[in-house]
Order: C-alpha cells, then structure tokens, then sequence
C-alpha cells in the first residue's frame, strides 16, 4: 500500500499527477446538456442513464427523511468497459444533519451501450492479434550474425557466403504481418495515436444518456443553478528554494523523515499544528477553484487528522538506527510510517457481488462556496394558502420572484447553518458490477447501486 508522506508533494513538484481537478466552468444554459447524461454538472437536476428513472427515495437524507439536493454529477465511464456510467452525490444542507452518517450519499447508474460494446469488441481482437504478432517475433531465436554455419563453409560456389552472412546481406526471414482494421469500418487500437477524436467517441453514448424528468418528482424539488464541472490535470509547481546570505544554512529539525516514502510521529506530536492539514491546504492552493478531485484506484487527500485519518492511513512501527559518535554507540529506536490501508469495517465490500471498493473521487470544500452562490428560484415548489391567490395575482413579478429566492434559501440551508464538511470521499466497486441480484448469475443491462461515502468534517 502507498505511504503517506510529509515530503510526497515535493518529490512531485513540478510534474503533472495522475490526479483530475473538477472546476466549475459556467452555467448549463442549454436544454440539451441539462438532460444529457454525458455532461458533468455542479448542482442542477439529474440526467439519468438508467431508462426507467429511479426511486425517489435515492435523494432522501438518512436522518431528516427530506429531499436532498444534487452536489454533483459526473460522467465517469471505466476504460474499456461496455457500459456508459455516472456518478450522483447527494447532500442535506439542513443544519440538524450535518456530522451525521446518511447526509451525504452517492449512487452510479450502469447503462449497456450495445453500439459502444461492438465498437470496442473489434478494438479489443485488433489489439490482441496485434500484441500476439509480436510476442511470436520475440519469440523468434536470434542468429547470431558472426556465427559460421556449415552450409556457407562448404558452399564453394558462393565465395561471398562468409560476408553475407556478418552483414545480413541473406534474406532475413519472413515476418508475420500484423493484422490491420477492416477497410469496411476503422477501428481504433487503443493508442495515443488514434485517429478517432473523443467527441466523436462520445456520441455513441449521448444518445443513450440522455433521459427527461418531465412529469416527475425529481423535477419539482428545489435544486442549485447547474454549472458545467469541467476537468483539468493537477499540476504541482516547482518549489523554489529562498535566497540565502552567503554562510547560512537552513537546518531540517525533521531530517531524519526525509526518505520520500515515510513521515514521522514524533515531528508531529512534537508541535501543536495539524501537519495533515497544513498539506490539505498547501496541495488545494495550487488550484483554489477545485471542487472534485477525481483519481480512481488512487489514494485520497486526507483534510485532517482525526478518527477517519487514523483509520485510513494506519501506522505501523520500523527501527531506526542511530549512531552516537561521541560513543560509538549504535542505538535502534522506533519510526512510525502511515500507510494507506483502509480497513472493511470502515470501506464495506460491494454489497452485491463482494468486491473490494476503491477510492474513486472526493468533494472539496469550495464546492459549498460555489453552491451556496448559485441558488435558483425556478424550481422551488410553492403552496398557497386559501385566499391568498388573488393578492398574489396583483404582486409584481419581481416580488414573487423574491419571495420565491427567500423560500429556496430557506430551504437549502434547513434553518441552519448549511453544509459544513471538509471533504467528502466516495469508494465504488472495484469490477463496477451490475448483476441483477447478489447470487452474481445475472447481469443487467443497466443498474443503479449506492456506493460508500466517507466524510471528513469541517473542524
């Protein structure tokens, strides 16, 4: 398991990490994109994959019963699986839910792209023939070129044998063609190279994804104004050293943990600062707009250490020689590492087919900044009282359209003081299953199931 590390962040300075950054990147203006399923969105309504739209009851809070709010939508289909995917998190604003397990939730919705699936069957045989061509040419002996047969020893009629056979001037022998695209439909084989753009990959599974919430529940409650999540690649800057007066040197009183792989308790309980929050922020400043951050099969940033920390990133206990120069005395004494580890009592097994989840993405904070400025008043529902239609028919537009902005506030935020977390971790299924029930002898075509949710809470 990977270790984590004070140093981890400077040994990647200045390369791009495997890690994807959501940014918000505009309102979703265009009916299209609000109903297609292949469009990553902040806040908004869901766009379902499955056909038939699911339960109402996936949106309810855990402890309050009540409707909960979209967070986030994210298209997130595995490579070189068959199936379109998404990703749905759910989260109560309501002041009495926040620390309680059940206010946020997140589900995947699994749809078979049948156009996609042939697609990527021919890509998958192109690839295979291809990698099986060349194994059996590496597998060929070589010959050694400065080796003299027999034949050429006892071939009097060709003086030239001898150099022909040191400078390859032989036929070489016949090698196996590699296996090319059916001329009737090109196919891709997988590499950087491909000629196919993604857009063009893309539109096998936009006819698929999108569905309508006309007429349905999920379009009557209240949602945040729907933003484009758009995704970049994490970098990490260099880390500049300081200019220092000639003669002055900076001494490390952490010396010793300064391997790239281990990080020390002793520093740390040594001073009152939180130095897991001190990386969360250093590794978030390098883009302060970051809402998600998405690495599937990565390991998370923790926010802090606390419970949800210790569970994760367990320690475990490794001697460290120390050498007395004074006394020439060689002295062992114990180092602590943290390693990534999170235990099943924390991160269950897929409930349906029982394999492991891994870590797939995680909310930062600033999605609760970007959330609470784009409350809309289009989709608050309304009751009123009897008697008072015809007042309200002589209120302004504008007065409505206020009172409309008051309730959806009102309702977003609970009467309390909204959402308060410090990041929220999603764990899915590590094969991404979709079998009809748990005996696994069944797979559907499309599925919805509820993945884990780990949070750590605002300090």
């Amino acid at each position: 398991m990977p270790d984590w590390s004070d140093d981890d962040d400077d040994e990647l300075a200045g390369v791009e990490t495997k890690v994807l950054l959501g940014v918000p990147d505009g309102l979703i203006d265009d009916p299209a994109d609000i109903t297609d399923a292949a469009v990553s969105r902040i806040g908004g309504h869901p766009a379902f994959l499955p056909s038939r739209e699911p339960s109402f009851e996936s949106s309810l809070c855990k402890v309050c019963s009540f409707p909960m709010h979209l967070l986030l939508q994210i298209w997130c289909p595995f490579e070189d699986s068959p199936r379109d995917r998404a990703l749905y998190v759910w989260g109560c604003s309501r002041g009495g839910c926040q620390k309680k397990d059940g206010s946020i939730r997140a589900w995947r919705g699994l749809r078979f792209n049948d156009k996609y699936a042939a697609k990527l069957e021919k890509k998958l045989a192109i690839k295979k023939e291809r990698e099986k061509a060349k194994a059996a040419e590496q597998s060929k002996p070589k010959t050694n070129p400065f080796a003299i047969s027999t034949s050429a020893l006892n071939t009097p009629s060709n003086p030239f044998a001898l150099g022909n056979q040191i400078f390859g001037a032989s036929n070489p022998p016949p090698v196996a063609p590699s296996p090319s695209p059916s001329a009737e439909e090109p196919v891709s084989d997988g590499s950087d190279t491909d000629d196919e753009s993604d857009s063009s990959q893309q539109s096998l599974t936009v006819a698929l994804a999108a569905a309508t919430l006309d007429d349905s529940p999920w379009k009557a409650t209240s949602a945040y104004d729907p933003l484009y999540l758009s995704t970049t690649s994490e970098y990490l800057p260099p880390v500049t050293q300081p200019k220092l007066p000639p003669g002055v040197k900076i001494i490390d009183p952490d010396n010793e943990s300064k391997s790239g792989t281990t990080w020390s308790e002793a520093y740390e309980n040594s001073l009152d600062i939180d130095h897991v929050f001190e990386r969360f922020v250093k590794r978030v400043s390098h883009e302060s707009e970051q809402c998600l951050r998405y690495e599937l099969g990565g390991t998370p940033l923790p926010f802090a250490k606390d419970d949800i920390f210790d569970r994760l990133f367990s320690t475990s206990t490794s001697n460290i020689t120390t050498v007395t120069k004074s006394a020439f005395t060689v002295t062992p004494r114990p180092n602590q590492q943290r390693n990534y580890s999170p235990p099943t009592n924390l991160i269950p097994p897929c409930s349906i087919c029982k394999s492991p989840r891994i870590f797939e993405c995680q909310l930062m904070p600033n999605l609760i900044n970007i959330l609470k400025n784009t409350i809309t008043s289009t989709a608050i529902a309304t009751s009123d009282q009897p008697g008072d239609q015809d007042q309200r028919r002589k209120k302004t537009r504008e007065q409505m359209d206020g009172e409309r902005k008051k309730a959806v506030e009102e309702a977003l935020k609970g009467g309390g003081d909204g959402m308060s977390w410090g990041t929220v971790m999603i764990f899915s299924c590590e094969k991404d299953c979709c079998y009809v029930t748990a005996d696994m002898g069944e797979e559907s075509k499309e599925c919805w199931r509820e993945e884990c949710v780990i949070v750590q809470w605002d300090m």
